[in-house]
């Protein structure tokens, strides 16, 4: 058992991902026969979720994230190591197995007006998947599909509406809806609510807490707002460039982040105090993101980190254990951790 599953207490965990790695050719030529290289979308990471857990993924945009909830969904190949899925690799799967597999993982897609059919109504979205899976027809089917709606908190009679004609929110509950069908156990939410407003995604979020305590459900939770992963999320793992560089409990991870990445991170979002924020020394990083087609040798976060020393250049850390959590550095034991600032609110974001 990995030191991830350790600690959430659990035996056997629901998934388990383990040297994972997904780069994609970057092909040049008259008929782009030609491999020129490789973008590592996801370079080595390991991570397992337990039962009944709601793990975040957290970095900026093009670090991997979703590379990684692809693979899981058996959406695209990985390219060396593997992943589990309740003690099966899903690499090994023949058709059959693949498809009670994906009766099991689910997702819930970022934008809720593209991830549904315009042309259908909503009894035929969420009834799709009844229809192949399970055989429904005529009464059941569409009984089924109004308990699934009113469990997401919509009446029975938008079933008989399209996409377009219901706001944000209520697309996002349908897309939930639609991923419930099949009773799954686990659901990749790929942000899940960041396209809403900020009222209607405390609503969303409380659906999935509300959803996760009554059925039981595994979430891998995937998302940009970080207050939003404070407070769904059980663990989270933060992602640079294609790695995981730091994994921690929510309340860990916030209240003393170990990594200079993962300071870096929560230094950047704002204090809702204007007079705090104002005092505040926050330095942004310096440089840019490197390419993932030509990331930097040993520790890819070294050209923009405060603490790099000449070994950063060389060497590449592992995930070691370090406090209440694991964190890829091999420097950050010098660095005393960050905590919470004054003036920072219950269930806030930490200030630097």
């Amino acid at each position: 058992m990995s030191a991830a599953a350790a600690g959430t207490g659990a035996t056997v965990p629901l998934v388990r991902v383990e040297r994972l790695r997904v780069h994609f050719p970057l092909r040049r030529g008259l008929l782009f026969e030609r491999t020129v290289g490789h973008i590592k979308a996801v370079d080595d990471i390991s991570f397992d979720i337990a039962p009944g857990e709601t793990f975040g993924l957290v970095g900026e945009s093009g670090c991997g994230k979703t590379t990684v909830a692809r693979a899981l969904l058996k959406l695209v190949p990985a390219s060396s190591g593997s992943i589990s899925f309740d003690g099966t690799d899903i690499a090994g799967l023949d058709a059959q197995q693949t498809r009670f597999f994906r009766r099991r993982v689910q997702s819930v897609f970022q934008d809720p007006f593209s991830s549904l059919n315009p042309r259908l109504r909503v009894h035929e979205i969420v009834g799709e998947p009844l229809v192949i899976h399970r055989a429904l027809r005529g009464r059941e089917l569409r009984a089924r599909v109004e308990r699934l709606l009113e469990t997401c908190g919509l009446p029975a009679s938008f079933a008989s509406r399209f996409p377009h004609e219901m706001s944000g929110g209520q697309r996002q509950r349908v897309g939930i809806a639609r991923a419930l069908a099949l009773e799954p156990d686990l659901i990749v939410c790929d942000e899940a609510v960041s396209a809403l407003d900020v009222s209607i995604q405390a609503q969303i979020i409380n659906l999935l807490s509300r959803l996760q305590s009554e059925l039981g459900l595994t979430y891998l939770f995937i998302g940009h707002d970080l207050s939003v992963v404070r407070h769904l999320c059980d663990r989270v793992g933060v992602m640079y460039l294609g790695r995981l560089v730091e994994v921690a409990s929510a309340e860990a991870l916030f209240a003393a982040p170990r990594h200079p990445y993962t300071r870096a991170l929560i230094e950047a979002v704002p204090v809702p105090d204007p007079v705090l924020e104002r005092r505040r020394d926050h330095k942004p990083l310096p440089g840019e993101i490197p390419s993932p087609l030509s990331p930097p040798a040993g520790c890819v976060f070294h050209p923009r980190c405060p603490l790099a020393v000449e070994r950063c250049r060389a060497e590449v850390p592992a995930l070691r254990t370090i406090a209440a959590g694991l964190v890829a550095c091999t420097e950050v034991h010098r660095a005393p951790p960050t905590s919470s600032r004054p003036g920072a609110r219950p269930g806030s974001i930490p200030a630097p």
